[in-house]
């Protein structure tokens, strides 16, 4: 470990723009891991939203495309285009305090920023599928097809 230390100056000054690159990399990776420690939803995999929907039946928003929706989702799922999610509407306002769990086609898209909207608003148990449809799918869970 002491040869390490003494080789340390030499290296950092030989190799900077590796080093940047390192240093660039460490921040954003703490970066994003702390801000997913404080944002005020939970992420849930399948297996997890499989518990979660056999003890407290929660509320599945699906925020796909139409298509993706009606060629496969979760059974139970309810369709909603983010162009028209609305924490404030009435039907949605009901849910308040159930536990809701959003999720979209892969999981990198809508469903996070639809989370923020709702804890804003004052929902207590938002979800988030980590992963999206994609993984509840490659965890070969059951699907439903159609509108509804």
């Amino acid at each position: 470990m002491n040869d390490f230390l003494h080789k340390l100056p030499e290296f950092t000054h030989n190799h900077l723009a590796l080093v940047g690159l390192f240093v660039l990399l460490l921040f954003g990776i703490l970066g994003n891991e702390v801000a997913r420690l404080l944002r005020k939803y939970k992420e849930l995999t399948p297996a997890g939203l499989t518990q979660l929907i056999n003890r407290q039946s929660p509320l599945l928003i699906d925020l796909s495309a139409i298509d993706d929706f009606t060629k496969a989702h979760i059974p139970g799922a309810r369709h909603v285009a983010m162009s028209q999610f609305d924490p404030e509407h009435k039907d949605l306002a009901k849910a308040r305090e159930l536990p809701v769990v959003l999720m979209d086609k892969d999981g990198r898209g809508a469903s996070g920023k639809a989370a923020a909207r709702l804890v804003k608003a004052g929902f207590s148990q938002v979800y988030v599928l980590d992963g999206g449809l994609l993984s509840w799918q490659q965890a070969q869970l059951p699907l439903a097809k159609g509108r509804n």
